[in-house]
């Protein structure tokens, strides 16, 4: 191929895709900071557990593989364990007054497990703004700024949204928030 062809299909390719990503309309929260990618998997997390039927929450893709519920528990339980390593402390309005040893296997029923999940995301909305980010604070046998923690639930609550992702629809529930 000659520099000139290279350069007209370099030039048709990037106007095609501006074009085309001009008209895509990113979800609310890409690109807006900590707090927007929180609220978008926090929305994201909460629309697909209450779109999800109740008899779907005990669905596991494999044996051993934590269910629908211990997923969406074990995000819960990961938000207040990782509040309490950046600095927040345990209570308050959307804190459990304990938090089970085996809550993931224990709590399954869908409007327990929804509960958790809204809980522990609007313990992170109210903790969040409390924790001096630059504090060094002890995590997983290292001394660490804060803020490397409340990375760490944003990072979490993302992996496990995604992971919520394929467990809907391997279980024939289609995410809300995707039009098919």
């Amino acid at each position: 191929m000659t520099l000139a062809r290279l350069t007209l299909a370099l030039l048709i390719t990037e106007t095609a895709g501006s074009l085309l990503w001009g008209q895509f309309k990113p979800p609310e929260g890409i690109g807006r900071g900590w707090t927007g990618e929180f609220e978008l998997a926090a929305r994201q997390l909460i629309a697909l557990a209450e779109a999800t039927p109740a008899d779907k929450f005990s669905f596991r893709p494999a044996p051993g593989v934590r269910s629908t519920s211990e997923l969406y528990m074990h995000v819960a339980v990961g938000n207040y364990r990782l509040l309490a390593y950046a600095g927040v402390k345990p209570g308050g309005e959307h804190w459990p007054p304990s938090i089970p040893a085996k809550a993931e296997k224990e709590i399954t029923a869908k409007p327990d497990v929804v509960k958790w999940l809204k809980d522990s995301l609007a313990a992170v909305r109210a903790g969040h703004a409390t924790v001096d980010g630059t504090r060094k604070v002890q995590f997983l046998g290292l001394e660490v700024p804060a803020s490397n923690v409340l990375l760490r639930i944003l990072v979490h609550n993302h992996e496990h949204m995604g992971q919520a992702i394929a467990y809907a629809r391997m279980s024939g529930v289609t995410p809300p928030w995707s039009g098919n």
